[in-house]
């Protein structure tokens, strides 16, 4: 059975053009995981991708998982509660365009639907911004959470790709 999968490619050039929310959420914090540990990113990846679809990394051996996440142009930040694990986003450095990709994003599902991926989605953008960047973009799918699209338009990201895809 064929499904019909819609991709849009959305893209911010200027930290000017960010939408925060109005409201951050308290005792929540972003960290930069440092010494890098390729068994959070793992962890995330299947947890959160297990309902959106996310399988082109279950096949990884744990060497190709070290050798993704060791890449200095990889960075990984959580998103914690108490120490609690939430959510994560990757973000790899294209230095060859100044760019930066949000490569991934999620909230672990019992936190999902709290207005947190707004917050997550900001701290991603800002993360991204942090050095001579000159666009940040991501894609999205309607596999995705159901508020992933809006989330990032309503942070100020514009759509400038749109696909349809059979898989």
């Amino acid at each position: 059975m064929n499904k019909k999968i819609e991709r849009n490619y959305l893209e911010i050039k200027s930290l000017k053009d960010l939408n925060i929310p109005n409201t951050f959420p308290e005792d929540y914090i972003v960290k930069l995981i440092e010494p890098k540990d390729f068994q959070l990113n793992k962890f995330f990846y299947k947890n959160i991708g297990k309902k959106h679809h996310w399988v082109d990394r279950l096949t990884w051996s744990e060497e190709e998982w070290i050798r993704y996440t060791s890449d200095e142009k990889v960075k990984t930040y959580v998103l914690e509660k108490n120490e609690d694990l939430v959510g994560y986003f990757e973000l790899i450095t294209h230095d060859d365009k100044n760019e930066v990709e949000i490569a991934y994003l999620g909230l672990l599902e019992e936190y999902q639907n709290r207005k947190l991926g707004s917050f997550l989605l900001s701290s991603a953008i800002k993360k991204s911004f942090l050095n001579e960047t000159k666009r940040v973009w991501v894609h999205t799918c309607s596999l995705d959470h159901k508020n992933a699209l809006s989330n990032y338009v309503a942070r100020g990201m514009k759509i400038f790709k749109k696909e349809t895809l059979v898989i």
